[in-house]
Formats: C-alpha cells, structure tokens, sequence
C-alpha cells in the first residue's frame, strides 16, 4: 500500500460519516484503513475541530457541514492535482516520441 498522508486519511474518514445515517467507529475504521492507535489518534483531531459529530444514542458519527467543506475541497484539489499530473504525462510522452 502506498503511503498516504494525513489529508488523505482525513478525507476518507470524513467521507465514511457522510453515509445518511452516519458511520460507527469500527466501519470508519475498516473504510480508512487504520489500526485502533491510528483511529484514537485522528477521531479527536476530527471532533475538536468540528468536522465530527457524535450522536451518542445511535453511537454513530455524522460529519458536519464544515467536514463536508473541506471533504469538497479535498476532492476538487486531488482532480486538479491529477489533470496537472496526466497533463505533464503527456507533454512528456510527445517530447519522447
């Protein structure tokens, strides 16, 4: 597995909340890929900053409206990073042939 920063990881646990009914902790974490110290180490990180909210009857995590900004942001960054990448793939393959 390539190694993936905290913005990736972020993403992809914000993106498991945003199910209609939210996601318990475990399904965030099999869907992000992280071990339990990984999970206890990012959920506070998410919950203080208020991109997490915890609905303590169902013990489901909803993401907020801030959390759905910046999952927006995250993904409409990432596409223009790969149109740049296969872009400059591109021009470099024109240049080989």
């Amino acid at each position: 597995m390539k190694y993936r920063d905290r913005t990736e990881i972020i993403s992809v646990m914000l993106r498991s909340a945003s199910r209609v009914n939210g996601a318990c902790k475990t399904r965030i974490m099999h869907e992000a890929f992280l071990s339990l110290s990984q999970l206890k180490q990012y959920f506070p990180l998410l919950l203080r900053n208020g991109l997490l909210e915890c609905d303590e009857v169902m013990k489901t995590y909803k993401i907020t409206i801030k959390g759905s900004h910046l999952l927006e942001l995250s993904v409409s960054l990432n596409q223009m990073i790969d149109t740049r990448r296969t872009n400059r793939q591109e021009n470099t393959v024109k240049i080989q042939v």
